[in-house]
């Protein structure tokens, strides 16, 4: 309409021009009109294109929701992936770093290689399966199967794609169809290949399809996969069946008969069922074969008529049996019992049959000298304690002798179930074997003592051998040395370690002589009339020279003037003697105090006296074994390690008490108590 508009003002203008003037407006506006028309024509067709294109999309959208697939865009630009239909992805799409949380770990790699595959232009398609995380909220995973068919989408010009389109199924449910068929059709298989039957198929014409391991057991195939024999040979061929089954109208059959297949060396005596297997229109679709051997159970029947004929001797023969178990018994001290529990008694019987004692569940837990006896707890719950065989024995007073001594009884018991498996009763044997208990306790103390005898006297000898050959080193190499010494200091030094060694050799010979008295038994305690508060006054001046170190102070604590009682003062003197001798060489310090004072323990008056030092010590764990032989707990202290242990020897051979109280770093007080008569007592005020 505009350009109509235009050439008519045009023709009306108030002067006229030239021909060729004309003719080129004319045609101007003629490829003016052209291009309006063309454009007009081309808008109109670009306008149904997008019309179409629009249409085409809504159809595919359509179509993605009604076939219920997935179609997702991987902007590869962008690193981000879109849902473009579908429900697996959330509609808001997920970042590429998300979406690989959400691949199982298994299908990680290989999935982002067939995806690298693709950007890098390799790949134009790719399908591929992987597992997918199905759950968004961050719980537990939920995973599916998921089919993935991907197209890559290139801009023209360019080897990369600018864009990756893939289409997801959902084969979750598909997959766990399979798998569970697979797993049921996985339990008919093993059904069939684990039954204890030999089982085989046929076609309906005869033809073997299928056998399972006892089958192919029977028939000695060659093969887990096949025999060439049974394979190739038709069942209504084969005896028995080529006898008895009609190949046009197969029945139910049942059958006992011996075969014989030389090609396969079999002679069994095989029990047989054959069954046909029909569809719902009662077409015959397999022929099922089932096998049993019943050789050996026929051999056990062949047996059982033997065994009848064996019986009768066997019972003429069991009176002479119980005859001779019966005396065997007697011999032993022996007795067969049965525990009935419906009844709750124990019977005892000499031989198999003759019931010489009965009792009841109260009665005879009264014999055992222990009433916590593990026989008599368990007559309370027998149906509990009795099901399972049981052996063991007790201390018991006599059930058949005329004696108060006490038995040791060794029972046996197995117990008896009826056809229902309920325990009805036990049956066992009980047999007197004090004598034989008394022999090996007997037996046990002599082997005992040979071995400790041995051990004491291997280690008494080591020690010796040790002890003695120290101080005897010192006195000879010292004495060695004297000749050719000319300072007098010098010589003086060497007499004082070699007089110290020879006190050393001379108490371990006298330590020896008392350790000799003990183990022969030979020690003797003499006690006399004293008074303590004298004796212990004379020993603690001697005793007190002892302690040269000026850092260590002797204290003696003693509260009575006068204190008579019966005492071996020699043996007391010794004992407090080994307790100041190892304060000294323990302590370097502080002081040692020596007391004592009259104690009553046990109901019985007594002589209590102690050793007090500020030495190091002894641990907890030391504290018993110093009073052992040859302990030291300091191996570069001069001694024997025998003081303590004859120290120990003596106080209990007067019936007394020895021990030690001490802390690491605080000091020890060894003491002793001994019963003692006291005559009279006067105190210092």
């Amino acid at each position: 309409m505009i350009e109509t508009i235009a050439i008519a003002s045009f023709l009306q203008l108030p002067f006229q021009l030239e021909p060729l003037t004309i003719a080129i407006v004319l045609l101007v506006v003629a490829v003016f009109v052209g291009v309006v028309i063309t454009n007009r024509f081309v808008l109109q067709r670009l306008r149904r294109s997008i019309r179409q294109m629009v249409s085409t999309n809504n159809l595919m959208q359509k179509a993605f929701k009604i076939s219920a697939n997935n179609v997702v865009e991987f902007d590869l630009r962008r690193r981000y992936i879109y849902r473009l239909s579908g429900h697996l992805l959330p509609e808001e799409g997920l970042p590429v770093d998300v979406w690989k949380t959400h691949l199982h770990p298994d299908d990680l790699e290989a999935t982002l290689q067939q995806f690298q595959r693709m950007m890098n232009g390799e790949l134009k398609e790719a399908e591929f399966y992987y597992r997918w995380n199905l759950d968004y909220s961050g719980g537990r995973p939920r995973w599916g199967y998921i089919h993935n068919r991907s197209i890559a989408e290139f801009v023209p010009g360019h080897s990369q794609p600018m864009s990756i389109i893939s289409s997801l199924s959902d084969e979750t449910k598909q997959r766990e169809q399979q798998e569970e068929e697979r797993q049921l059709s996985e339990r008919y298989r093993q059904i069939f290949e684990n039954s204890i039957i030999g089982l085989s198929f046929y076609s309906p014409d005869g033809w073997l399809l299928n056998s399972n391991a006892i089958m192919r057991q029977i028939c000695h195939f060659d093969s887990e996969e096949g025999d060439a024999h049974f394979s190739n040979t038709n069942l209504f061929d084969a005896s028995p069946f080529n006898e008895v089954l009609d190949r046009n109208n197969v029945q139910d059959m049942w059958m006992c008969s011996l075969s014989v297949v030389p090609e396969r060396s079999m002679h069994l005596y095989l029990e047989i069922r054959v069954r046909p297997i029909r569809d719902d229109e009662g077409r015959l679709m397999y022929i099922s074969i089932a096998v049993r051997d019943v050789s050996e159970e026929r051999q056990l029947y062949l047996q059982a008529k033997q065994n009848d004929i064996e019986i009768q001797k066997v019972n003429e023969a069991i009176q002479l049996y119980e005859t001779e178990l019966r005396y065997m018994m007697e011999a032993c001290d022996m007795r067969a019992w049965r525990l009935l529990i419906d009844e709750r008694k124990i019977q005892f019987y000499q031989g198999l049959s003759t019931v010489e004692l009965e009792l009841s569940f109260d009665e005879l837990p009264d014999y055992f000298i222990d009433s916590r006896d593990l026989v008599a707890r368990r007559l309370k719950d027998p149906q509990r304690y009795y099901s399972k065989p049981i052996a063991y024995m007790s201390r018991m007073r006599s059930l058949f002798h005329d004696t108060d001594e006490e038995q040791w009884n060794q029972i046996n018991s197995v117990p008896i179930f009826d056809e229902n498996g309920r325990l009805t009763a036990t049956f066992g044997l009980l047999r007197n074997i004090t004598n034989l208990m008394k022999k090996q306790e007997q037996l046990k103390h002599e082997t005992e003592r040979a071995n400790e005898s041995g051990h004491l006297k291997s280690v008494f000898l080591a020690n010796m051998t040790h002890e003695i050959r120290t101080p005897l080193n010192a006195i000879v190499g010292f004495s060695d040395l004297l000749q050719a010494i000319e300072s007098p200091d010098d010589k003086r030094e060497m007499i004082r370690i070699i007089h110290n060694n020879c006190d050393m050799l001379l108490r371990l010979i006298n330590d020896i002589l008392v350790l000799s008295n003990v183990d022969a038994n030979a020690m003797q305690i003499e006690p006399q009339d004293i008074d303590c508060a004298m004796v212990f006054d004379d020993l603690c001046q001697s005793l007190a020279q002892r302690v040269q170190n000026p850092a260590v102070e002797f204290i003696k604590e003693n509260p009575y003037v006068h204190l008579r009682t019966r005492l071996d003062s020699a043996r007391i003197n010794q004992v407090l003697t080994n307790f100041v001798t190892n304060a000294v060489k323990y302590t370097q310090q502080g002081h040692i105090r020596l007391g004592y004072r009259i104690e009553e323990r046990h109901g019985h008056g007594g002589f209590y006296a102690y050793c007090e030092d500020t030495g190091a010590g002894i641990p907890a764990d030391q504290q018993k074994r110093i009073f052992e032989r040859f302990v030291k707990l300091n191996d570069f202290v001069q001694g024997t390690g025998l003081g303590l242990s004859i120290c120990k020897a003596i106080i209990e051979k007067c019936g007394g008490e020895i021990g030690v109280d001490s802390e690491v770093g605080a000091g020890s007080t060894f003491w002793f108590w001994v019963p003692a008569d006291i005559l009279s007592v006067e105190h210092r005020t």
